[in-house]
């Protein structure tokens, strides 16, 4: 099927002062646009549990965002930085973080012009000695470089980046990180450290929120996509259908997988990597009924899930996928995933609602927000810059149900 999208009909003038750069004293006490059926109407996140239909079931993403920016210096003293994005040796991020001694990571590097060759390096201090981290590039590399780390001190690499890392902000906010980041910039559910952004719809959640909406009748489960910076990349194409999307990595437990077939129809994702970690799934599922399996390389394509058959439902996808599991012996399913939801007739077939913050003008992800509410969105963002709300990462919430 031949496909187009003028990513310019996805703009919209988003002035400095709206890109909200600190987040709020209390998370829960943000702003929240209700999109109901193509009502709209606003709230306070904390109301969430009373805009809800009752009984839904909420999927939130816990990874976790690594201190994934490290300042070294050359010899000469040249400021080098280092944004690591991906483990290469070892790929698996749980071996990556707790490696000792050496590792290799996909990078981002700041001033690459200054690093030709040779090594950058830090000193610090650790139990009272002086260690040093060295950093070697690895071939040429385009965008994103090889980076080979070694250092001298009994730790592994997770506790060297809470050690010299920096929380790595959006750069649209044109900030260097501060304290504050450390801990907002973080949902109070993350748990698996991998992410380079934060699943920022997440943020606004606290335990008292989410006790409360608990006693309610309201369910909680949890997915983890470790989130890239692809995540922040521009569509620089005119035709948004030649963007090439980023892989990211998830994961999600059997027992997961069983409550959101018990749920069925009652699923609300917080988030778009939740969104898209969970459609992704009907994709699995469908190349289990076809094939058997899901596929070695386990990688979902930029547009599979649109040559999906029509009449192969979301739950049709998860009973495929949790029969595998069983026939496996397996607790959990592990995969990537390249999808771009977008309104070039894109069916959902998993998640029911959404909770989302508001987004970059001509991003893939208004491009999701677009699939899911139609020509509204242009009413939903008028209303928003309209009604002082707060934009980006640290801004306000919007909770869309059709």
């Amino acid at each position: 099927m031949e496909r187009h999208i003028r990513i310019n009909d996805f703009d919209y003038p988003l002035p400095e002062e709206r890109i909200a750069k600190f987040p709020l004293a209390e998370r829960s006490a943000s702003k929240l646009l209700v999109w109901n059926r193509g009502e709209i109407s606003e709230r306070r996140f904390r109301d969430l549990g009373d805009v809800l239909p009752a009984g839904q079931l909420l999927v939130f993403n816990n990874t976790k965002v690594i201190r994934a920016r490290i300042i070294l210096h050359k010899p000469s003293g040249a400021r080098i930085e280092v944004f690591c994005l991906e483990p290469l040796d070892p790929a698996d991020y749980e071996r990556a973080f707790s490696v000792t001694g050496s590792c290799e990571w996909s990078c981002i590097v700041g001033n690459l012009k200054k690093w030709k060759e040779g090594y950058v390096a830090i000193d610090f201090d650790f139990e009272g000695r002086t260690e040093q981290l060295r950093a070697w590039r690895i071939g040429e590399g385009g965008r994103e470089q090889r980076v080979r780390f070694e250092w001298s001190a009994p730790m592994t690499f997770g506790q060297l980046l809470e050690h010299l890392g920096r929380i790595p902000i959006p750069p649209y906010l044109n900030r260097e990180s501060e304290e504050i980041d450390t801990t907002r910039y973080q949902t109070v559910y993350s748990k698996f450290e991998g992410s380079v952004a934060a699943p920022t719809a997440g943020l606004h959640f606290t335990p008292e929120l989410i006790d409360s909406m608990r006693e309610r009748g309201f369910g909680f489960e949890e997915v983890t996509l470790h989130v890239g910076a692809g995540t922040f990349l521009p569509v620089k194409e005119e035709d948004a259908v030649r963007h090439t999307m980023h892989t990211e990595h998830f994961e999600i437990r059997r027992s997961t997988l069983a409550a959101l077939l018990a749920k069925w129809g009652e699923i609300t994702a917080v988030g778009t990597t939740s969104v898209r970690t969970l459609e992704s799934l009907a994709a699995l599922g469908w190349r289990i009924r076809r094939d058997g399996s899901p596929a070695a390389d386990r990688v979902v394509g930029q547009w599979e899930l649109y040559d999906l058959p029509a009449d192969f439902t979301g739950r049709e996808a998860l009973e495929e996928l949790l029969a595998y599991l069983d026939r496996e012996g397996l607790d959990r399913l592990k995969a990537a995933t390249q999808i771009m939801i977008t309104p070039l007739g894109y069916e959902f077939r998993i998640v029911r609602n959404i909770v989302t913050n508001f987004h970059q003008p001509a991003s893939t992800l208004l491009l999701l927000v677009s699939a899911y509410v139609g020509d509204d969105w242009h009413r939903i963002y008028d209303y928003a810059l309209g009604h002082d709300f707060r934009f980006l990462s640290y801004g306000d919430s919007s909770v869309l149900m059709r």
